[in-house]
C-alpha cells in the first residue's frame, strides 16, 4: 500500500509538472503556494515572482469589480467557477485565458486550498473574431457584406411594421467600372471602389446601411421613410457620390451608378424578393441611360409574369410529365474520381422549350405544388440511381430541397416512404442540399429533422455557402457534412482579390468545422489549380462538365480525365 501511494504521488507530481495547462494552487486565504512550469510559460512569471502573492496581481483591468465579486460568490457557494478572463503577463501584455477554479476541502468539509487551471486562448479568440469579421464584412471596402446586409434588412422590416413606416432597398451597379478595370488594372479599380464606397456611405443618414455584395454591386437599405418620395434625397446624393470624379495619382476616374429601388411594405414580399425586385429595377435604370434611379413597379411586374409561371400551369405540367432532370458531375480534381452528380430540374415546355428553374420555381415557393415537385425530383433521382447501377455506373445524386419542404412536419416520413419504394438503392447514394440563403425558422427543429434523415442513411450539404445571412450559425448548428462554395465567388476568384479571400476563408471555415468543401462554378483549368492550392479538391462547373441528360452521363464518366496540371498539384 505504501508503494502504491508513493507511485500515485509520483504520477500526480508528473502531471503537475508536464501538463500544458497552467496550474496555480493557493491557500484558503488566496495566497499563491505553488505554480507549475506551464503557468510560467503562459504568464512569464517565475515561481519566486508570485509565491505568497494573491492572483489579483494578474488582473488586466478589463473586468469590473462586479465580475470578480460574482466569481468569489460562486466559489463560496458552489466551490467551483469556470469562464474566460483577460489577465496580464509579466511583460504587461494582456491575454485571454480559460480559467477553472476549484475549492478543495478536507474530509471534514473545511476549505484547504484552491486549484486554478489556466489555458491561453488568445490566438483562438483572435482567429474566431477574424472569421466572424470575414463572415460579415467586405474585405476590400470594410462595408457590411450580403450576410450582414440580410440580417439588418430583416431587422429593419420588423421595425417598419412596428412603426408603420416604409423602407427602400436600392440595388446599385456602377456604370463604366469594367472599362476602368480593363484600362488601368484591378489595383486601380480596387482603389476606385474603396473611394466611391466611402463617398456613398457618407451620403447616407444615420440608420441606413450600405453593403457591397460583390464586384461593383452595392445595396443600400434606407429606413424610416414616411412615404416613397422621402427616399429621393438620399438616392440623389448616392448618384452624385458615385459620379463625382476620383483622383488617383495623375489619373482622373469617373463612373456613375444605375440604381433600382423597391419599397417595403408597398412591395409586400420577403427580404430576398425585395432585393431581387430592386435588381430588376436597376436593369431598367441602366437601359434607360444610366446615372439614374428607377422604382420597381409591382403592378407592372405582376402583369408581365407569363402564364407559364403560374402555379396552375406548373401543377398541370407536373401531371403531364413535362419536367426533366439534367445532371452535372462533381469530381475530385486531385484523384480524378467522379464522386457524384447534382440533379438540376428543367421544364420541357411544349411551346417555350427548355425552361431553367429560376423562371418557374420562385412562382411556387411556399405552395403545396412545390412539395409535389420536390418529391418528384427525389423519386426521379432514386429511379435514376437504380437505372445507372444496373449498367455498372454507381453515382450518388444530390438534390436541392427548399426550406419549405424541409420544414414540413412529415418530411422524414415522406422521405422514408420514397426510399422504401426503391429498396435496391442504398440511401447514402441520395444527398440533399439546402440553400444557405434559406429562411429556416426553427434551427433546432431542422437540425433534428436532418439527424433523423441521417439515421435513414441520407446526408446533407449546405449549398451556395457565403451568399446568405446565417453562414456561421448554419455551419455550427446544422449537421451538413459538405459546404458548397457559391459559384459567384469561384467564378471571379482569379481576378477579384475579395472573391479569392472569400473562397480561401470558406475553405478555412470548412477545416475549422471539420466539413468537406466543394467549389461550384469551376469554369477553367486555372480555377481548378487555384482551388487545389487553397486545399479544395472537390469541384463542379462548366470547366468540368455542363449539366447533361441522364443518357449522356455513363459515356462522360467513362471518358473523363482530370487535367494533368491538377495532378501536378497533388500534395
Amino acid at each position: 500500500m505504501k508503494k502504491q501511494a508513493e507511485e500515485k504521488l509520483k504520477r500526480a507530481a508528473s502531471v503537475f509538472t508536464h501538463t500544458h495547462e497552467g496550474i496555480i494552487i493557493t491557500d484558503d486565504s488566496g495566497s499563491i503556494t505553488e505554480v507549475n512550469d506551464a503557468f510560467s510559460s503562459i504568464t512569464g512569471y517565475a515561481p519566486e515572482d508570485v509565491l505568497g502573492e494573491h492572483p489579483r496581481i494578474f488582473h488586466s483591468g478589463r473586468q469590473s469589480p462586479e465580475f470578480y465579486a460574482e466569481m468569489s460568490h460562486t466559489l463560496l457557494t458552489q466551490g467551483y467557477w469556470h469562464g474566460e478572463v483577460w489577465n496580464c503577463r509579466k511583460n504587461g501584455e494582456i491575454y485571454l485565458e480559460r480559467l477553472t477554479i476549484s475549492a478543495e476541502k478536507d474530509a471534514d468539509g473545511l476549505l484547504q486550498h484552491y486549484v486554478s487551471l489556466i489555458t491561453d486562448i488568445t490566438l483562438m479568440k483572435e482567429h474566431h473574431e477574424q472569421l466572424e469579421r470575414m463572415a460579415h464584412y467586405d474585405v476590400l471596402t470594410n462595408l457590411p457584406n450580403r450576410v450582414l446586409l440580410a440580417d439588418r434588412l430583416s431587422q429593419s422590416m420588423v421595425q417598419c411594421q412596428r412603426r408603420n413606416q416604409s423602407l427602400a432597398v436600392a440595388f446599385m451597379d456602377l456604370d463604366g467600372f469594367k472599362a476602368v478595370n480593363d484600362r488601368h488594372g484591378h489595383n486601380v479599380g480596387d482603389k476606385l471602389l474603396i473611394e466611391v464606397a466611402h463617398r456613398m456611405n457618407e451620403a447616407l443618414r444615420e440608420g441606413d446601411t450600405l453593403a457591397r455584395i460583390g464586384g461593383d454591386e452595392f445595396i443600400v437599405v434606407i429606413v424610416d421613410l414616411g412615404n416613397i418620395e422621402d427616399s429621393e434625397p438620399v438616392l440623389k446624393r448616392l448618384l452624385k457620390a458615385a459620379s463625382d470624379p476620383v483622383y488617383l495619382g495623375d489619373a482622373v476616374m469617373q463612373v456613375s451608378a444605375s440604381i433600382g429601388v423597391s419599397f417595403y411594405p408597398q412591395d409586400h414580399v420577403g427580404a430576398d424578393l425585395l432585393m431581387r425586385h430592386a435588381d430588376q429595377a436597376m436593369y431598367i435604370a441602366k437601359q434607360s441611360g444610366k446615372n439614374r434611379y428607377h422604382f420597381f413597379d409591382t403592378a407592372q411586374d405582376n402583369a408581365s409574369k407569363t402564364l407559364g409561371q403560374s402555379i396552375g400551369d406548373i401543377s398541370s405540367a407536373l401531371g403531364k410529365c413535362e419536367f426533366v432532370l439534367h445532371y452535372q458531375p462533381k469530381v475530385n480534381m486531385r484523384t480524378g474520381e467522379v464522386i457524384g452528380v447534382e440533379a438540376l430540374i428543367r421544364w420541357q415546355h411544349p411551346v417555350r422549350g427548355l425552361i431553367p428553374p429560376l423562371e418557374f420555381l420562385p412562382a411556387i415557393e411556399g405552395h403545396a405544388v412545390s412539395l409535389e415537385l420536390g418529391e418528384w425530383v427525389i423519386d426521379t433521382a432514386l429511379t435514376q440511381i437504380s437505372q445507372w447501377q444496373k449498367i455498372g455506373v454507381n453515382l450518388a445524386i444530390s438534390v436541392n430541397i427548399s426550406a419549405y419542404q424541409l420544414q414540413q412536419v412529415n418530411f422524414t416520413t415522406r422521405l422514408a416512404g420514397l426510399l422504401a419504394v426503391h429498396p435496391e438503392v442504398p440511401p447514402h447514394y441520395l444527398e440533399l442540399e439546402i440553400l444557405e440563403t434559406s429562411a429556416l425558422h426553427d434551427i433546432s427543429q431542422v437540425s433534428t429533422t436532418m439527424n433523423t434523415c441521417h439515421k435513414l442513411g441520407v446526408c446533407f450539404a449546405l449549398d451556395d455557402f457565403g451568399t446568405g445571412y446565417s453562414s456561421l450559425t448554419y455551419l455550427k448548428r446544422l449537421p451538413a457534412y459538405l459546404i458548397k462554395i457559391d459559384q459567384s465567388f469561384v467564378r471571379d476568384m482569379l481576378e477579384d482579390a475579395d472573391d479569392l479571400a472569400i473562397v480561401e476563408g470558406v475553405v478555412g471555415l470548412a477545416k475549422v468545422f471539420r466539413r468537406d468543401v466543394i467549389a461550384e462554378g469551376v469554369e477553367t483549368i486555372a480555377h481548378g489549380v487555384a482551388l487545389l492550392q487553397l486545399g479544395c479538391v472537390l469541384a463542379q462547373g462548366y470547366g468540368i462538365a455542363r449539366p447533361m441528360p441522364s443518357s449522356d452521363i455513363p459515356e462522360w464518366v467513362s471518358n473523363w480525365k482530370a487535367d494533368d496540371s491538377w495532378q501536378v498539384n497533388k500534395g
